[in-house]
């Protein structure tokens, strides 16, 4: 049975470090961190989409800067995973037509609709297909929930909110209150459409609950999308989409039916689908390429575990050149996630610099295609080069606050994982606090490439500073966040900006998580899963 790391003191020596092993904000240089991100943001790079020419210079970058730091290729002798992938260019009809009850509603396609589907096909569509309301469409048998109770959804396409029924409950204990569980997030949405044999899904989107914006929306459901290319995997209903709260009312009034307080309807134990009697019909046609994306992978062989594994993770893809904002067309990614893919490769060369090397293999991954769906990571954790079993922990990096040294440490999906008891140590000792998302409703635990980890029993952090600046405090870092939420987040403007960007505070970050990957590298002791995780019993099996 492995030690339980939560029962340690904070100060035991079994994490500490030998000479030569102790990071310093030294070691990761600022001036490589700004060099990195200026590279991977520029213009040149193309929004670093794959399947384009910005990937070509992208995974070469990575592969450079791996060999030129000494690394060993990650994967046998090379530094590349091959992740297969469908590139869809969805094209839907200008307009979705709802009909029935006498009443007739046409939704324009990008403002009041986004479809798509999944499906490998020129062309598919829903041919007056009954709408059925399935309240948050969650199947949840731990919670005693079903939406779908009693219902056949076999053809009909299903209308859900975004969520999940604990959210604005003002009760922490139904699901988890604010806090998102995973049937919360839009990809349960459609996975629970596809088990049920539904034709298919619209998620009525509003921003709070889905924690962005309907332009979010809008640019990352139109034009080309990649997907795992996995011939011959289950059902996927015909159409997928989104629709806007607004447009969502005019089809419940049109219905009859009495739908002004659907969402508090929809939390209540007593909920029923039923038949909003109106038919929805819209047409998606595709354009098919199918090809190969890149993983780059290396690592840091172990000097006395070299079969147990640390892994870095940072997603290097972005959403290329797309629908042009303000006269800009290019999604340079910055911040999502050149910064993350800086950081790793900061840590990569100050690991490589120290003169005794960690105990356990300390492994750094870029992946690919994290913006259509953690596609990359999708694909490591199913076809794992390093088996799950063996690997004893995941640091993941998305989005490295460029605005300065923080004094907080905000972990995302905070009481999941021992891995948050070491990075406390940590942060304590750089003066530092642990604080736990102060957004949790918005699921960001689910959105970035951990969460395969975690869905394999692979522990995770997913941890950076971003709340409350050294010096100038909250208020500072809550206006740049909001502006970057509502002017740049997957658009053009998520550019390297001199005028405030600094990487003091990225270094600090580095140096933490560097840090908390050398204590887990350089103990016996295994991180483990939490009482309450529901990744706990996947991690149990997988050690059995």
């Amino acid at each position: 049975m492995k030690k339980n790391l939560a029962l340690l003191s904070m100060g035991a020596v079994l994490f500490a470090c030998q000479p030569g092993e102790k990071a310093s904000k030294s070691q990761i240089s600022e001036e490589s961190l700004k060099d990195h991100i200026e590279v991977l943001s520029s213009d040149d790079f193309q929004g670093r989409k794959p399947f384009t020419e910005g990937e070509i210079k992208t995974v070469n970058y990575l592969v450079d800067q791996f060999k030129s730091y000494g690394l060993e290729p990650g994967n046998g002798d090379s530094y590349t995973q091959e992740v297969p992938l469908v590139e869809l260019t969805a094209m839907p009809s200008e307009t979705m037509t709802i009909e029935g009850n006498g009443q007739k509603v046409e939704l324009s396609v990008l403002d009041d609709f986004v479809a798509y589907t999944e499906r490998v096909v020129e062309k598919t569509s829903l041919d007056a297909s009954e709408l059925v309301f399935a309240g948050y469409g969650v199947v949840a048998p731990e919670y005693g929930w079903n939406d779908y109770e009693g219902l056949d959804v076999k053809g009909k396409t299903v209308v859900v909110l975004v969520n999940d029924p604990g959210f604005a409950s003002g009760d922490s204990t139904f699901f988890k209150g604010e806090t998102m569980t995973y049937y919360g997030r839009w990809t349960y949405k459609y996975e629970e459409a596809a088990r049920q044999g539904a034709a298919g899904c619209l998620i009525i989107h509003e921003t709070v609950p889905a924690g962005y914006p309907w332009l979010v929306v809008r640019n990352s459901w139109s034009g080309a999308s990649l997907y795992l290319d996995q011939s011959g995997d289950n059902y996927q209903p015909n159409v997928l989409g989104w629709i806007t709260r607004d447009a969502a009312i005019k089809i419940f009034e049109a219905s009859g039916k009495d739908m002004k307080n659907y969402a508090e309807m929809s939390r209540s134990a007593e909920f029923k689908p039923f038949s909003l009697e109106m038919n929805a019909s819209v047409t998606v046609q595709n354009e098919i390429k199918k090809d190969q994306s890149q993983n780059v992978i290396a690592k840091i062989t172990g000097t006395e575990r070299p079969d147990e594994y640390v892994i870095y993770s940072a997603h290097w893809d972005h959403l290329g050149i797309g629908q042009e904002i303000d006269g800009d067309s290019i999604y340079n990614g910055a911040h999502d996630n050149a910064s993350g893919t800086a950081t790793m490769l900061g840590i990569a060369e100050a690991m490589t610099n120290m003169s005794k090397k960690p105990k356990r293999t300390v492994v750094f991954l870029g992946v690919t295609a994290e913006e259509q769906g953690l596609l990359g990571s999708k694909h490591y954790a199913q076809n794992p080069i390093y088996a799950p079993a063996q690997s004893v922990a995941n640091i993941n990096m998305d989005g490295i606050t460029a605005w300065g040294p923080m004094k907080d440490l905000t972990v995302v999906g905070y009481g999941q994982s021992e891995l948050e008891d070491i990075a406390e140590e940590v942060a304590t000792k750089q003066g530092r606090y642990i604080l736990a998302d102060p957004d949790p409703g918005k699921g960001y635990f689910f959105r970035s490439d951990h969460f395969q980890f975690a869905k394999v029993g692979i522990p995770a952090l997913y941890a950076s500073g971003g709340y409350e600046h050294m010096t100038k405090g909250v208020g500072y870092v809550d206006s740049l966040n909001q502006v970057y939420l509502t002017s740049q987040y997957h658009r053009p403007q998520d550019e390297y900006n001199p005028n405030y960007w600094t990487f003091d505070g990225m270094a600090l970050d580095g140096v933490l998580l560097m840090e908390v990957g050398l204590k887990v590298a350089n103990s016996e002791d295994w991180p483990e899963w939490k009482e309450g995780s529901e990744f706990k019993a996947i991690r149990e099996n997988s050690m059995n």
